[in-house]
């Protein structure tokens, strides 16, 4: 039996993540069915289980139904849900990690920023660990092939620029490094876009949006935070933007979360890591729901609401 991660469709919601075995006995359970839409790494779309070699039970199951031009894609349903009929096809990404692996390395790289120099370096084993942790459908074993002497001009170049905003205290200098600061980060997304790859291959991927939009968002989602809530939507906006800016897929990049639902699982994150220890957990927790909410859809398709 294999460790795959499972998905179903039922009542037109997503149900899922699920280990193969819990699907298993969800077969044997009659909640999955022949005709259930599912999808597991690898699939290039939400297919019927009864179509699936070896899922469904060889006593008693229905024969499977031909499906004419592909398997059955998933769609957003009025009610937020997926369907099958048209729309998203690939599913959605997933991402986990050991709870213990990610406490020392994230210590390791926290220590490596501190002491400035490794920083390059700290980051690029950090990300050499957490992209594998990704599952993107179509897209087996996503890995990173960034290097660090990639990034070591830009960023000892805004070192230097810190350092003189510290000991010549000019106000021009210091508004200067906010909007330097933005600009890494707008480089450091082409940058980290521009090197994944699957299965040891690069995916020639791009980001094309553009500095000023995403000095825009920055800006906005800073103003918003006088708002209270308001910075939440900027930030799903800004997730929107992001990813319909991701280039060089066959299908499109969508995020379909919402601020609301954004706004209340950061405030459960806020709350709990006061308390320090479930800070890896929460962690986690958030990057799981971002990474749900993250989907590979067929070109034009766009999500309700």
């Amino acid at each position: 039996m294999s460790n795959r991660s499972w998905f179903y469709a039922a009542n037109g919601q997503q149900q899922g993540p699920f280990p193969e075995a819990q699907l298993r006995d969800l077969i044997t359970r009659g909640t999955v069915r022949a005709d259930t839409l599912v999808w597991s790494e690898g699939m290039s779309g939400w297919q019927r289980a009864g179509e699936i070699p070896g899922l469904m039970p060889a006593d008693g199951a229905p024969p499977p139904v031909a499906q004419p031009g592909g398997p059955p894609p998933m769609s957003r349903g009025a009610g937020g849900g997926y369907a099958g009929g048209g729309g998203y096809a690939g599913g959605p990404l997933s991402i986990d990690f050991g709870i213990l692996e990610f406490v020392w390395r994230s210590l390791v790289m926290i220590i490596g920023m501190v002491l400035v120099i490794p920083a390059p370096w700290v980051l690029v084993w950090y990300l050499n660990w957490l992209v594998p942790c990704i599952r993107v459908p179509g897209r087996p074993n996503l890995s990173f092939t960034g290097n660090a002497m990639t990034i070591v001009p830009w960023y000892f170049g805004a070192i230097v620029l810190l350092v003189a905003v510290t000991f010549l205290g000019s106000d021009v200098l210091s508004n200067l490094a906010n909007l330097v600061q933005f600009v890494l980060y707008w480089l450091f997304l082409k940058w980290f876009i521009a090197n994944l790859a699957s299965d040891g291959q690069p995916l020639g991927l791009s980001f094309s949006g553009s500095i000023w939009a995403y000095l825009g968002y920055s800006i906005l989602g800073v103003l918003t935070i006088f708002t209270i809530i308001g910075w939440a939507w900027v930030y799903t906006a800004m997730m929107r933007w992001a990813c319909r800016n991701i280039q060089g897929t066959q299908r499109e990049v969508l995020f379909i979360g919402t601020g609301l639902e954004f706004l209340w699982r950061a405030i459960v994150a806020g709350i709990a890591s006061i308390f320090i220890i479930p800070i890896p957990w929460v962690y986690r927790w958030m990057w799981q729901w971002l990474a749900s909410q993250t989907v590979l859809a067929e070109r034009g398709a766009q999500p309700n609401g």
